[in-house]
């Protein structure tokens, strides 16, 4: 696997809602990244959170693209940075929803 660290070095992460004490971040990465290879990080406690309650992903060939359903993970959470990785759907985009308290 490559770590390719903190996912606001080269991906986005947008706030979407926070909904009774849950934080919905969406988080986009580079159309470079490698399904089933590539993890990242994403630090939760600059939104607020520490834990991971629930992940979602969507998988794009290129952005703008059509949407395939993807499967990511949450392999740890330490100190309320959780490192994230997603299944083997190829090279593109993936949009990933984190619910995170």
């Amino acid at each position: 696997m490559t770590d390719r660290g903190d996912i606001l070095s080269y991906g986005s992460v947008k706030e979407v809602a926070p909904i009774l004490g849950y934080k919905q971040l969406y988080i986009q990465t580079a159309s470079s990244f490698i399904g089933g290879t590539d993890t990242f990080t994403i630090d939760l406690t600059g939104f607020g959170c520490r834990n991971v309650a629930a992940i979602f992903a969507t998988f794009q060939s290129t952005a703008g693209q059509v949407l395939a359903a993807s499967t990511a993970s949450v392999s740890a959470t330490t100190a309320g940075v959780a490192t994230v990785g997603t299944a083997a759907s190829g090279t593109g985009v993936y949009g990933i929803i984190l619910y995170a308290y």
